[in-house]
């Protein structure tokens, strides 16, 4: 039987227990047989580990080269790779956790942190040897969630938006200036380029439920998407001005159709609109420009988003962990799990594999070392990144557990929204109240 995320957070929510962690020390499976961890045990003086991510194919291929580095420079490891996709990782993520299959090292995202960190099924890092003391400033706490370090940086980054500049100038649309462009700006353009194309090009791909523009707005509002104690840090007339104003793009026909985002929300990187043409702006995070231009074949113009009031140093920015290195609570090799760690976040040896494909390397002296081995992409994301400091607000707390949902949610009543099952007031108090119940209020 498959066990889903829902299901994996159904049986977080009973705590350690529902985990399979009560009672048990890392490496025991529960059963006696002190099995456990997803890379297996040691066989003599050989160590072998689990190490999983999603990606893109440039990712991919980034991560399987430096794991074969590391295994060449370290042949006592082995180590193997459990590549997927964003759509269904947290899923097969959740079954894993659940079945105490976990994988020993685990690509972890923002947004998830605290619900696997919090149930135990993440290792403490810093017991083991985690080693930031070459990060920037301000980096290096990224996963520490109430003092307990359950994942470290892989990379900066922060929210921009992508433009097709060459499909703006055929068909006669000025980029905006992303200094002074305003979220009335989003929407003027969009319906300048579907207009301009006769409805062929869909002037911005869909983000009504996209959490990250959302918090972008709520913080230039002088809000956030949570607090500390487990709530959300908006009300119900946030989501419904939010929900009003994606209403007048689906109505100019400026963003895809309710049954198009329903499609689309599950689709692979590479066949995104923006990236197939038929779109011609979208959210992304800066660090995935280079797997965009190469999935994507065109060079796509990188700017701001936007502010309220056309200026672009209140729109609260920040910079954000692209994704986190983790370890299962349940490795068997906990220092071995560390020590791979270490070495993807603080060698050359990696970082000249990887470059800042994952963002750009929080030890500094390490992104100092590759900063003139960056693809022209990767240079133009490094330079996006130094120019939006004077632009930053604090940096937003991590999702409590529960808080990881938050997408989802919104892309269910949004969609109910947008396929006239709900007023844009059933959908906003639906969503809320349903958010505030999964942060167990």
């Amino acid at each position: 039987m498959t066990t889903t995320r829902r299901q994996f957070l159904a049986m977080a929510s009973m705590g350690a227990a529902g985990l399979g962690l009560a009672g048990c020390s890392r490496g025991d499976t529960g059963d006696g047989d002190g099995g456990g961890g997803g890379g297996g045990g040691g066989d003599g003086d050989s160590t072998s580990l689990t190490l999983t991510w999603w990606g893109n194919p440039t990712r991919n291929q980034n991560t399987t080269d430096a794991i074969d580095a590391f295994t060449t420079e370290n042949p006592n490891f082995s180590i193997e790779a459990q590549p997927g996709e964003w759509a269904s990782y947290w899923d097969r993520l959740a079954t894993q956790t659940a079945g105490n299959t976990a994988p020993d090292i685990i690509q972890m995202d923002m947004a998830y942190i605290s619900e696997y960190g919090q149930r135990g099924a993440l290792l403490d890092l810093a017991e083991y040897g985690l080693d930031t003391s070459k990060f920037i400033e301000g980096t290096a706490d990224s996963g520490v969630i109430e003092g307990t370090n359950y994942g470290v940086n892989a990379g900066i980054n922060s929210p921009s938006v992508l433009f097709n500049a060459a499909m703006f100038e055929e068909l006669g649309v000025d980029l905006p200036d992303d200094t002074t462009w305003t979220w009335d700006d989003w929407l003027t353009t969009a319906i300048a380029i579907t207009e301009a194309s006769g409805g062929e090009i869909i002037g911005t791909t869909a983000f009504i439920s996209n959490d990250v523009m959302l918090s972008a707005w709520l913080r230039q509002r002088g809000k956030e998407l949570f607090i500390e104690g487990n709530q959300p840090g908006f009300d119900v007339s946030d989501i419904t001005e939010w929900l009003e104003y994606h209403l007048q793009f689906a109505d100019a026909g400026a963003m895809p159709s309710a049954s198009q985002i329903t499609e689309e929300a599950s689709l692979p990187f590479d066949q995104g609109r923006l990236l197939t043409g038929t779109a011609a702006m979208s959210m992304y995070w800066s660090n995935q420009l280079d797997a965009a231009e190469a999935a994507g074949g065109t060079e796509y113009a990188m700017l701001r988003y936007p502010s309220f009031d056309g200026d672009a140093t209140t729109r609260k920015a920040w910079y954000k962990a692209s994704m986190l290195w983790s370890a299962s609570a349940r490795t068997e090799n906990p220092e071995a799990a560390v020590e791979v760690i270490n070495w993807w976040v603080n060698s050359t040896e990696a970082a000249e594999i990887c470059l800042s494909e994952r963002g750009i390397p929080a030890n500094g002296e390490i992104a100092e070392h590759i900063s003139s081995m960056l693809s022209d992409p990767q240079q133009r994301v490094a330079a996006f990144i130094a120019d939006i400091e004077p632009e930053l607000g604090d940096t937003p707390i991590a999702p409590p557990p529960g808080g990881g949902q938050l997408g989802s949610l919104l892309l269910r009543y949004s969609s109910d929204l947008l396929f006239d099952k709900l007023t844009v007031e059933e959908a906003a108090t639906g969503f809320y109240d349903e958010l505030v119940t999964s942060l167990g209020g």
